[in-house]
């Protein structure tokens, strides 16, 4: 195996490196462990100051086994080489040429190495590596991110190292979205197996870089997937699951597709680190301004339409970590202020990932871009070099955990915001899910998608509102109940065929019926028409009555 992939030819790499406080004794322990025949492209970032002359290319070309060159606008990236960023620049990459922008932002707004690091994902997708290195603050963990969802690798130096500040490299590890935390001198190796490993699979992949294996094997590797966490991604666009599974294997190095569904079956924490692989998402306050510049219009118009009353009522579904929720929320405070009327406003956001729900409700941010400078300090206010939103504003805003495509929805909703979701669900769960969102609004209600999204085929669901900021309005119709779906039977992933059922249907029925009474909260079970069809017992808050009633 590995003499088969020492001869392959190794996949142009780019790898990224971030560093500030303490970069430079990081950056010569790394090269120092590195051969000087890689393969591999390196791109320094690091935070120098914009008054002085850096010596940072001399000294690393004096210590590097490959020679060190300092960045120039529309170099390109070659393999075997260390290209440096320049003092007060910045620094992107586009078709493998680097992009030298002077002079640099000013201090407050500088964030250089995500700045590369998200170019580095746009243009290298599943060739990209990226490593934080040393430094204080949280430079890189957006960018970091970036480089995830697109498919490359990440790592972060390990807090415990002698190397490091512990700053950056703790902020990145918070993300969630690092796959190797190491000590600098054990990044070389891990990258140099990485490397080998991709030219091994090379040969497996289709025209677009995706494994033909993996989309094979896809149907099993997603039956171990709701088995063992209860989340089914069956919907979801082919290509996409099958992109991130196989981003997994590459960060396990898993030769072959049954390797990885066994480590899936096996390993009690990849089943978590699939999950976490599928639900990426990359997100930042106020995305796309234009767009938000259309909605904040559209919402003054529903403002108008709605004088008299006293609620305005807001869902985010797929919210990921809450920026947008809280740029939501500034908009509508902006707008009611502007009014002078008083408006009681409820936004939800809601993600089937638990992590990110816990990130929005701390709403603690290091990273601010998106946000103006006057809405920064109306709206925010920064403590030991975070920013976090006003209580005006998070008084606002409510989180939960909720799967669109499978819980029941909220009700009599003014605006509903889901940019970026629909993209990666299948036709069938589309047209579910925008039932759903119809049912959710009220009448003349805004759906706020992405750009890359819309409402095709489902013209008597939603007409255009506003077609540059992709928003739409909920047209009369009928507002049945979305079905939501059962969650399909899946055998345990470690049990025989034969065990599955373990006896009559009225056993088990019995057992389930049991259980549903020992364990669930008392429930209804309703038609379209609010006609109660099954009643579990018990006191339902909010909708008791001391006479039988037969609907809701």
């Amino acid at each position: 195996m590995r003499d088969k992939a020492e001869r392959a030819t190794p996949p142009g790499l780019i790898v990224g490196i971030g560093a500030s406080a303490g970069g430079l004794e990081a950056f010569t322990a790394f090269f120092a462990h590195l051969p000087p025949d890689s393969g591999m492209a390196f791109v320094l970032v690091q935070h120098l100051s914009p008054d002085h002359k850096s010596m940072l290319t001399e000294i690393l070309d004096r210590a590097s086994p490959i020679p060190v060159v300092e960045a120039q606008d529309g170099m390109r990236v070659e393999p075997n080489r260390v290209h440096v960023i320049p003092p007060d620049a910045t620094l992107t990459i586009e078709d493998g040429r680097l992009l030298v922008v002077r002079p640099a932002p000013a201090r407050a707004d500088r964030r250089p190495i995500d700045s590369f690091f998200i170019s580095l994902a746009r243009d290298q997708g599943d060739n990209a590596v990226s490593i934080v290195l040393s430094g204080v603050g949280s430079d890189g963990s957006v960018g970091l991110t970036a480089v995830k969802e697109s498919g490359g690798l990440t790592i972060a130096q390990a807090e415990f190292d002698h190397h490091a500040m512990p700053g950056m490299p703790q902020s990145a590890a918070a993300t969630g979205h690092v796959d190797y935390i190491l000590q600098v001198e054990e990044m070389p190796a891990s990258l140099i197996d990485y490397r080998d490993h991709l030219a091994l699979v090379a040969d497996r992949k289709d025209g677009d870089g995706t494994r033909i294996d993996a989309a094979e094997h896809l149907a099993t590797v997603l039956a171990v997937l709701r088995a063992k966490t209860g989340h089914d991604f069956s919907k979801y666009k082919i290509k996409t699951v099958t992109r991130r599974i196989q981003r997994r294997m590459q960060v396990l190095q898993a030769d072959t597709v049954p390797a990885y569904i066994k480590h899936l079956r096996e390993d009690p924490a990849e089943p978590e680190l699939l999950f976490r692989d599928l639900l990426i998402g990359v997100t930042e306050f106020f995305r796309d301004p234009k767009a938000f510049q259309g909605l904040s219009a559209a919402i003054d118009a529903l403002l108008s339409r709605s004088e008299g009353t006293r609620s305005l009522r807001v869902w985010v579904p797929a919210c990921s970590t809450g920026e947008e929720v809280y740029s939501l929320a500034v908009t509508i405070r902006e707008l009611i202020d502007a009014r002078g009327t008083g408006l009681d406003v409820q936004i939800f956001g809601t993600d089937i990932d638990d992590r990110a729900i816990e990130f929005a409700r701390a709403g603690r941010y290091q990273r601010t871009v998106g946000i103006s400078p006057e809405r920064l300090e109306r709206w925010f206010f920064e403590d030991n070099g975070a920013y976090y939103p006003s209580r005006q504003i998070r008084e606002m805003c409510v989180f939960s955990v909720h799967n669109v495509t499978k819980d029941p929805p909220f009700s009599k909703l003014d605006l509903l915001s889901c940019r970026n979701l629909m993209i990666y669900l299948d036709g069938e769960l589309q047209d579910r899910v925008l039932r759903t969102f119809h049912y959710a609004l009220k009448p003349d209600g805004l759906l706020f998608l992405g750009q890359s999204e819309g409402v095709s085929g489902h013209a008597k669901l939603f007409s255009v509102q506003d077609k540059a900021a992709h928003i739409f309005q909920r047209q009369d119709g009928d507002a049945a109940f979305p079905t939501l779906p059962m969650p399909p039977q899946v055998q345990a992933p470690n049990r025989p065929a034969s065990d599955v059922g373990g006896g009559s249907g009225d056993r088990v029925d019995r057992a389930v019926r049991l259980a549903l009474a020992k364990h669930s909260p008392a429930f209804l079970v309703v038609d379209r028409h609010s006609n109660i069809l099954r009643y579990s017992g018990g006191k339902l808050p909010g909708i008791w009555s001391p006479q039988p009633v037969r609907q809701v």
